[in-house]
């Protein structure tokens, strides 16, 4: 049977920690809770063979996956009955990075003077975004923080495994350009250079494409270094023009007028809009309020001015599903299915369903892109080296011919 490793606390506010042999995750949670102690976190000790202490000692920085885990555990602890302060105080304890304990530490300070726990998040904006805050605020004023925090812990597990699915699907492209790139360097620099001393040798005019070739090796041997110093010149100014508000402009509408990519990016936004939005509307935050707070998920510029467009319209009266359908840069069905919301009563609620649609429309999408890319880049590849070895090639018949 195998073994887990949980931690607990009792009523008294204390942290338990210790091993469970059990069949698994559930049952370890109900022989806690039969012992009137309230779980926190559940693992295979084979997952876990790190302790706390070890990682705190290694890592300085909060990741997002540490606000995460510090977020689920947070609404697990109120929801259980725990007082914030009692609950800030064990997660100070759990706290996975010196960082996260520092920061935990100043909100339970902040909260025990009597500070709300969206005014102490505020001095920590490098950890909590406007949207977390402002969820925190909504669940406050709501009487709701348990649950708001719930909601934002599923936000943020959704968000992360959007991004790691667009993360893997971009992987294997990745992969196949620095393999074009490296089976480019090798036949340039090792193959092509030794046929070039046989042809030396002969003392025979080449063909232009071979002469071609071999000089494209000769600067390749002698001047890789100005290729790097050009490559990582070019990337630094790319990088600098990319601050330029116009530039970035231009590109993003580039990326959306770009057959298969530019609806890869509207679904993609898509998600994240509809996502952000329909979790701050569930937690009571106003509609202008939560359109000014979701427009900062948009990575997109045109599609966020497009969000500031809609704003404008609903500030005037109209309807959040019509404006949209005007803007032009979300897909179609999302404005369909908003005004369906609208008349329903029920936008909240749509927006989520929009966001599980988008979500799978996004996977579908980069499978489509993947599909295109792999065989664009083996056929580039193709081309390129069966070139090259037919310029060789070539030579090699014209100087074999010139010797009989």
């Amino acid at each position: 049977m195998p073994i887990f490793q949980y931690k607990a606390t009792n009523a008294e506010g204390e942290v338990l920690e210790g091993e469970l042999d059990a069949a698994g995750e559930d049952a370890v949670i109900r022989r806690l809770q039969s012992q009137g102690h309230i779980p926190i976190r559940v693992r295979l000790l084979e997952a876990t063979m790190v302790t706390p202490k070890a990682k705190r000692s290694r890592s300085n920085r909060i990741t997002e996956t540490s606000v995460n885990v510090f977020t689920l555990e947070l609404s697990t602890l109120l929801q259980a009955g725990l007082p914030l302060e009692r609950a800030l105080g064990v997660l100070t304890q759990l706290a996975d990075s010196d960082a996260l304990q520092e920061v935990t530490e100043s909100l339970h300070t902040e909260v025990r003077r009597g500070a709300d726990l969206s005014a102490a998040m505020e001095q920590h904006e490098s950890v909590f975004s406007r949207f977390y805050i402002n969820l925190v605020r909504a669940g406050e004023a709501s009487g709701a923080l348990e649950y708001a925090m719930e909601r934002l812990g599923d936000f943020m597990e959704r968000s992360r495994e959007l991004r790691q699915q667009f993360n893997s699907a971009m992987l294997y492209p990745l992969i196949l350009v620095g393999v074009a790139m490296i089976s480019i360097g090798v036949v340039m620099g090792v193959v092509v250079p030794k046929f070039a001393t046989m042809f030396e040798d002969a003392g025979a005019a080449l063909p232009v494409p071979t002469q071609i070739v071999l000089a494209a090796s000769n600067f390749l041997q002698s001047y890789w270094w100005v290729l790097v110093i050009v490559g990582v010149a070019g990337y630094f100014l790319a990088k600098e023009r990319l601050r330029d508000p116009a530039v970035q402009l231009a590109k993003d509408r580039l990326l959306l007028r770009l057959p298969v990519i530019g609806d890869l990016v509207s679904k993609l936004e898509a998600a994240r809009f509809s996502r952000t939005l329909g979790t701050l509307l569930a937690n009571d935050v106003p509609l202008l309020d939560a359109l000014a707070i979701a427009r900062e998920s948009i990575s997109n510029r045109v599609v966020a001015g497009s969000i500031n467009d809609v704003a404008r319209s609903v500030r005037q009266g109209a309807g959040l599903a019509k404006p949209l359908l005007a803007a032009g840069t979300f897909p179609k069905l999302a404005g369909h299915l908003l005004q369906v919301g609208e008349e329903t009563g029920e936008l909240q609620s749509m927006l989520m369903k929009l966001a599980e649609i988008y979500d799978r429309e996004v996977g579908s999408a980069l499978k489509r892109v993947v599909t295109l890319v792999e065989p664009i880049i083996i056929v580039f590849l193709a081309l390129f080296i069966g070139g090259i070895i037919l310029s060789i090639v070539v030579a090699i018949l014209g100087v074999n011919e010139l010797a009989l």
